[in-house]
């Protein structure tokens, strides 16, 4: 297990407040933090400022992996596009200063024009370096467009850049009707984060959502798989549990948190034995 480093999606632990998220997930066992925008904003809406974050992090000892998310900048052009890129410059800023390395930068829900994509991946990818953040390009498995990892793999074959790289989780796979072997082939390198989680055997896969993920190990994934590719890949960054499950929401976050560290070394423990 120690080719891995174990985080958690704040998405996860959702309706705590974001220093009580920093907290829970040091105090139970994560090694790293994927932390939101949207909650970095509204901390600093609320007086508070990212510095204090960043000192918060580092006194807990956790890494950020990566920061999500950015919007709206794959299937635009013009002036919708020009605001998509200041946004993402104000999100890659926010990002930068919580000291993570990756930006998860998300397809649309429409049908996508994946030329153009790679086109506007590229352009964030160069404004990333200016910040000290790659966008790392994700696929979602609910959408009419980029849902399967060939839809991602080929705006970065567009993109053509050597920062480029790839989420992958395996709801998205199982939710977008692709197969575990989409995984193959991938190097380590090239992938940013492996969000972990769980899909449950109903409502059938067409009509599942974020709600409907589970604690990996309670599902019907082929989890053990999926990690044996990893560490076949030479992956050695963060597996991080990302779950939006309301029903874990109503229960205590650091509750909740434990048992996803638990079911998430249960699970590693015996793909890696």
């Amino acid at each position: 297990m120690s080719q891995f480093q174990l985080g958690l999606n704040t998405s996860t632990i959702r309706p705590a407040g974001l220093m009580d998220k920093i907290r829970i997930a040091a105090e139970t066992g994560y090694s790293a933090i994927e932390l939101w925008n949207d909650d970095l904003t509204a901390h600093e809406a609320q007086g508070g400022s990212l510095a204090d974050v960043k000192s918060a992090l580092d006194d807990y000892g956790l890494s950020v992996p990566t920061v999500i998310a950015l919007h709206g900048w794959l299937n635009t052009t013009g002036s919708a596009h020009a605001e998509a890129v200041e946004e993402a410059k104000r999100r890659m800023a926010q990002a930068a200063a919580v000291g993570s390395t990756y930006i998860i930068s998300s397809p649309p829900r429409e049908v996508a024009d994946l030329q153009l994509g790679g086109e506007n991946y590229r352009e964030l990818l160069e404004l990333g370096r200016e910040f000290g953040v790659k966008p790392a390009m994700e696929f979602l498995g609910f959408v009419d467009g980029v849902n399967q990892v060939k839809h991602a793999w080929e705006v970065m074959e567009g993109a053509d850049h050597p920062d480029s790289t790839i989420v992958l989780d395996p709801f998205h796979i199982y939710r977008g009707g692709g197969e575990i072997e989409d995984m193959e082939g991938i190097p380590g390198e090239k992938i940013a984060v492996f969000h972990f989680n769980d899909a449950p055997a109903h409502p059938a896969r067409a009509e599942q959502s974020d709600a409907d993920r589970v604690y990996p190990g309670d599902g019907i994934l082929d989890l053990g798989r999926m990690i044996t590719i990893l560490k076949d890949a030479g992956y050695e960054g963060v597996i991080s549990l990302e779950l939006f499950n309301p029903n874990y929401w109503e229960q205590d976050p650091t509750e909740v948190a434990r048992i996803g560290l638990e079911k998430t070394k249960s699970v590693l423990s015996g793909s890696l034995a």
